[in-house]
């Protein structure tokens, strides 16, 4: 199954999650943000590629849903509802990601 993570900045939580889900043996992982600034800003290409979408907030949500309308027809974006409070593999948001995106592994 093929993965995203999207947060706004693609620098920590997405980031992390991407991290954390890299060398799962069932699952490619990628990982992108909804920023201008983004270090990977979200493209088509990785709606396209994506079975499954995890957004940090609903704010990533509507901002996919409005910019890639057509691509995400038949996907499902799931919101983890994590803030903007992490650093990049902090303890705390780790066991945030992990808790949360479990039960759709």
């Amino acid at each position: 199954m093929n993965i995203l993570f999207v947060c706004s900045r693609n620098k920590w939580r997405s980031a992390t999650a991407e991290t954390i889900y890299q060398n799962h043996q069932e699952h490619n992982v990628k990982s992108a943000g909804t920023e201008p600034s983004a270090r990977v800003k979200i493209n088509a290409k990785h709606i396209a590629w994506a079975n499954l979408i995890f957004v940090m907030e609903k704010k990533h949500k509507q901002r996919i849903t409005e910019k890639f309308r057509e691509e995400i027809t038949g996907k499902e974006l799931i919101v983890l509802n994590i803030p903007d409070d992490y650093q990049y593999m902090d303890e705390e948001l780790i066991e945030e990601i992990t808790t949360k995106v479990s039960p759709y592994l």
